[in-house]
């Protein structure tokens, strides 16, 4: 054999086994694996693999042909049958007829989208494994059987094994519910006009109504969207300033008793936050603890109360400050692990360079703990943004100033979706606000980590 046709043949046996590669070089028995799945892993031995091949083949051809195309062929009108009450002359009863569920043909229809895609994995599979097996036979070499197959699902294929039940799980209960909600989002799922059980795409109808200035619902979204981001700004930085001076004095040389300390500001961890978010909007109320104490010392006249949740102003103020005590204790612990861990030649050598405490503070302590806690602040301010608990279960949105409007003046986006999807049935418009909040958390959060130090500098300190 020449060195030609020795080059080309060890090319041959040398080429990845992808699915382009099986296309165009693949035996007569691969190419028809495009068709009939398992039939090149059957033909070279692989029987029981090529039978499952071609069993899921069958199995997504069967639902297609009975359910599948149904769901597809509906997915773009939604449905056009509604449902109809008519008149039983023998019972004597209104009977209703079923008629189209659009919001049933939207999830079987994004769930056959996805399962398609899935087939289209499994198909590349199949065929990359036809032609692999098609190689080794051509190489006379070794070709697994099922149970050599099964086998190295506990060695080399170890990933593959632990691995496909959570993708499995991610694909059923993440992907498909956000594809789900995003495809509402452009619908006219709403109970305005009944549009409950049959409804219709409406295009970006939904993004322009809510970015409407001019509208209820568009300046409802710009106020909310502007009291979350003070909100979200406030409760991050705030517990992060109270937590650093705490850990900065408990942390002192000078202090004695430590564990006792922290003990004391941490002990309100071990509470659930919201049985204390209860008790504190309990104590805050008109005629709570907190008013009647200030009644009996005569600090206010005995027949007023401080608005806490009755005034706008005062109730932002309110659950940003309980906010504080809530969540100081976490920011403690946090940070308390960082000042251990600041080397102290760092503070000797400052010392020697004749630096006093204030410059030490802002060159080496409070650069370290910025450098280390960008990701925690990062994702604190983004679970701010996305704190349902605090503001629902203290002060429930309120106070409403304007009765048009469907959201309170301590509302997040997150609590004005919750009241728009579960007290108004606006799913059309909740699914919008997730989206939009997702795309401001997730983009604020990118370019905010990347132009940081954490990110730019890693392993600089």
């Amino acid at each position: 054999m020449s060195i030609m046709n020795r080059k080309k043949k060890a090319d041959e046996f040398t080429t990845p086994y992808t699915c382009m590669a099986a296309i165009q070089k693949g035996g007569i028995e691969t190419k028809l694996s495009m068709v009939v799945m398992g039939l090149g892993n059957f033909v070279h031995g692989q029987k029981i693999k090529g039978l499952l091949f071609l069993a899921i083949e069958a199995a997504y051809l069967v639902f297609m042909a009975v359910n599948g195309i149904g769901f597809l062929r509906m997915l773009p009108s939604l449905g056009s049958v509604p449902q109809e009450e008519i008149w039983d002359e023998v019972n004597q009863v209104y009977v209703y007829t079923k008629g189209d569920q659009s919001i049933l043909i939207l999830l079987y229809g994004v769930a056959t989208v996805l399962l398609t895609l899935l087939m289209f994995w499994a198909w590349r599979g199949a065929l990359k494994s036809a032609y692999r097996v098609e190689c080794l036979a051509k190489q006379r070499k070794h070709i697994n059987t099922f149970s050599q197959d099964l086998k190295s699902l506990l060695n080399e294929n170890l990933y593959r094994l632990l691995m496909t039940p959570p993708m499995i799980f991610i694909f059923a209960f993440t992907i498909l519910p956000l594809i789900f909600m995003i495809c509402m989002a452009f619908t006219s799922y709403s109970k305005i006009d009944n549009h409950l059980m049959l409804f219709d795409w409406v295009g970006l109808e939904n993004f322009r109504t809510l970015f409407d200035s001019t509208s209820i619902l568009g300046s409802t979204f710009w106020s909310v969207l502007a009291w979350t981001l003070v909100w979200a700004f406030f409760a991050t930085f705030t517990n992060y300033i109270f937590g650093m001076i705490l850990a900065l004095m408990i942390n002192r040389k000078d202090t004695k008793a430590k564990g006792f300390w922290r003990f004391c500001f941490v002990l309100s961890c071990a509470v659930p936050m919201f049985v204390s978010l209860l008790i504190m909007r309990t104590m805050l109320q008109p005629e709570g603890a907190v008013n009647v104490l200030l009644r009996n010392i005569g600090l206010i006249a005995p027949d007023a109360s401080l608005p806490f949740f009755t005034d706008p102003t005062w109730a932002r103020v309110t659950v940003i400050v309980v906010n504080i005590w809530v969540g100081v204790p976490y920011t403690l612990l946090q940070l308390t692990g960082v000042l251990q861990n600041i080397p102290a030649e760092l503070y000797e050598a400052a010392r020697v360079d004749g630096a006093n405490t204030i410059q030490i503070f802002f060159k080496i302590t409070l650069p370290y703990m910025l450098y280390v806690t960008t990701p925690y602040l990062i994702s604190t301010f983004t679970g701010n943004v996305n704190n349902f608990n605090v503001i629902y279960l203290l002060s429930g949105g309120d106070p409403v100033t304007n009765l048009s409007s469907t959201a309170g003046s301590t509302d997040l986006l997150v609590t004005w979706l919750y009241k728009l999807t579960i007290d108004k049935q606006y799913y059309n418009v909740g699914s919008v606000i997730g989206i939009l909040t997702f795309i401001i958390l997730a983009v604020g959060a990118l370019l905010t980590y990347r132009n940081s130090r954490s990110y730019k500098e890693e392993g600089g300190f």
